[in-house]
């Protein structure tokens, strides 16, 4: 019984450290304050946007002109919420989207526009309407720009002001522009214009072709480098490739990151990206998929380790028993 209880105390301790001891460290080694020492919570709001963490961080700052700003600008993607919007109507106003989200993958002030061919099933509500009033206020990157007119999308908050029409066009892409998306899709939609995946040969320009002569190779790697080069002036640094991030980060992390990339790292240049629940997930299981890609067989083989393991222990117990019976 002896070898039984050793197991026990060092299962125990083990689970200690995983479950107790290693996430306090964690917490107290990575703890985020704010100007006044105050410990700063970072939660999830599964994925639903009202400004809720925008007004804090604003308020954090000391600027009541900017929480008062903040304030307004979502109590008014809240009215522009309540309204019935008629997709028929909104196709004309999706037409107007359709100059620069095309899928041409042509870098408009910076970045590549995403394409929006799922926008409807991957993206939240308020967040569509939010980004059509006024892209760098519903991305949460006002702090970039003097006059947020001066963000690559400013203008269509003058090509779009009135509500109903905004509505409208949300309508039209929450029906028309939704349907099943893939894992890889969401991301190619969301992600893949700033952050590449090597491990899956994915540039900002989408998947890497195969090329027949090495003269073609070279020419789309210069491409490569020249749209990367774009990014990084815009962004201020070249976003990192994504490749490895499911295994670098945790869930946590992934969640609020994905939902409010200024809530981990204030200042960032990263926008807000404005992806529903089913949007993150679709995300998070291409990023799996590309960075630990034998996750599933792993899990699935787990249980069968575990279980020879359990039964290796009973009969070297057994054994040993057997053996040192005449012993006594």
């Amino acid at each position: 019984m002896r070898e039984l209880k050793i197991l026990g105390v060092v299962v125990f301790f083990s689970l200690l450290t995983y479950w107790l001891v290693e996430p306090f460290a964690h917490h107290e080694m990575h703890k985020k304050v704010d100007a006044q020492g105050n410990e700063i919570v970072i939660e999830s709001h599964g994925f639903t946007y009202d400004g809720t963490d925008d007004i804090i961080q604003a308020e954090r700052k000391g600027d009541a002109a900017l929480v008062a700003k903040k304030k307004a600008f979502w109590a008014d993607v809240a009215e522009v919420a309540k309204l019935e919007g008629n997709a028929a109507a909104g196709e004309a106003g999706y037409g107007m989207c359709m100059g620069c989200h095309n899928g041409a993958n042509m870098n408009m002030g910076g970045v590549i526009p995403p394409n929006l061919d799922h926008a409807g099933a991957i993206y939240d509500k308020n967040y569509l309407i939010a980004v059509i009033k006024d892209p760098a206020m519903a991305s949460n990157v006002d702090h970039k720009y003097a006059d947020t007119m001066m963000h690559p999308m400013g203008s269509i908050k003058s090509m779009m002001s009135d509500n109903q029409q905004i509505a409208d066009v949300v309508a039209y892409m929450l029906e028309h522009k939704a349907g099943e998306v893939t894992p890889k899709e969401a991301y190619m939609e969301a992600c893949v214009r700033c952050h590449a995946v090597r491990y899956d040969k994915l540039t900002q320009l989408g998947d890497t072709p195969s090329f027949k002569y090495e003269k073609d190779e070279l020419a789309h790697k210069i491409k490569v480098i020249e749209e990367q080069d774009a990014v990084k002036a815009y962004m201020g640094k070249l976003p990192p490739d994504l490749s490895m991030i499911i295994r670098a980060r945790s869930h946590h992390f992934m969640e609020t990151f994905m939902e409010n990339p200024q809530s981990q790292m204030p200042g960032t240049s990263m926008p807000r990206v404005g992806l529903n629940k089913e949007g993150y997930e679709k995300v998070e299981a291409y990023l799996t998929e590309a960075g630990d890609p034998s996750k599933k067989k792993r899990e699935a083989l787990g249980p069968w380790v575990i279980g020879f393991f359990i039964v290796f222990s009973i009969l070297a117990f057994l054994w040993k028993k057997s053996q040192w019976r005449d012993l006594h």
